[in-house]
């Protein structure tokens, strides 16, 4: 009897068809991380076991303020026994900002201000100074978030245990171990332990690694990839080399506007979803679908 057939592996594939990670990050800045030690299952907010009603009130909270509500646990510690933690972060390129605190019960988090939050308020909770190295591990999402991000979690959990949390999913499962860093909104893909630790590193030193960085989650995808390009180009990889200025859009073109060390530069770039180029994404996804492609028109300076 021949063997059965090996499962199907979407980071697997994405390697072996050499896709970029670049421009490939979430757009979202609005993000609430709410603390539970799991199970999660495969769509964390509805199969976790939260107190009834909860998860499909965040997934609504979700929807309407355009957020991403994960769940969020340590590594290896337990939780602190106090209460359950939470953070509310906000992605904004200029000032990317934290909030977080500790509540008595999980459904205190739906009394968030998180529209007050997303617009320069407060949520109710103190602010919190310090970076967040989020590590998807949501296997029952996908089989590559645990089998590619569990060792990444444990080793930053070593190396870096107060800002290290396991985290469900975070998009762009084909591309782990991800990891997504706030509150800046820095997606990192194809990451094994010890490029994991280079990346947190580089991180608290004000630092990019640009070989593994998807994207800011701040910008769209077509600007995610025009600011890798041009980032490259002049070697800026602190974090503050490079501020998006302007944005415009013609059909599947993007035109974006950058300011670096006192000059201006736009970065065209055409996305495309060639259909011939569909294949399956995810672990579990049951049809094909094409992979968006970023290419680079060209770079301008305009002063």
């Amino acid at each position: 009897m021949s063997p059965p057939p090996e499962a199907f592996r979407c980071a697997a594939g994405s390697l072996l068809r050499d896709e970029p990670v670049a421009g490939t990050a979430t757009h979202v800045r609005t993000w609430l991380l709410l603390e539970h030690v799991g199970p999660w299952g495969s769509d964390a907010l509805l199969d976790a076991r939260l107190p009834e009603g909860l998860g499909a009130a965040l997934k609504q909270r979700a929807r309407t303020l355009r957020a991403k509500v994960l769940l969020v646990r340590r590594f290896a510690s337990a939780p602190d026994g106090d209460g359950i933690r939470v953070f509310a972060v906000h992605t904004d390129p200029a000032r990317p900002r934290v909030e977080s605190g500790v509540l008595a019960d999980e459904r205190e988090v739906l009394d968030l201000d998180l529209v007050g939050f997303r617009e320069g308020g407060t949520t109710g909770l103190p602010a919190y100074d310090g970076s967040l190295f989020c590590v998807c591990t949501n296997g029952r999402h996908d089989a590559c978030c645990a089998v590619r991000g569990r060792p990444v979690a444990k080793a930053l959990d070593r190396a870096h245990p107060e800002e290290t949390w396991e985290v469900s999913h975070i998009g762009g499962d084909r591309f782990a171990g991800n990891m997504v860093v706030l509150p800046h909104g820095l997606y990192y893909g194809r990451l094994d332990p010890v490029s994991a630790i280079a990346v947190a590193g580089a991180h608290l030193a004000g630092e990019l690694d640009l070989d593994h960085l998807r994207g800011s989650s701040a910008h769209p995808m077509p600007v995610q990839a025009a600011e890798i390009h041009l980032r490259r180009e002049l070697g800026a990889t602190r974090i503050g080399d490079v501020a998006l200025t302007g944005r415009m859009v013609d059909g599947d073109t993007t035109t974006a506007t950058f300011a670096v060390a006192g000059g201006s530069y736009e970065v065209v770039v055409r996305t495309s979803r060639d259909p011939a180029s569909a294949t399956r994404l995810t672990c579990q996804a049951g049809r094909d679908n094409p992979v968006p492609v970023h290419e680079v028109l060209g770079v301008l300076r305009r002063d």
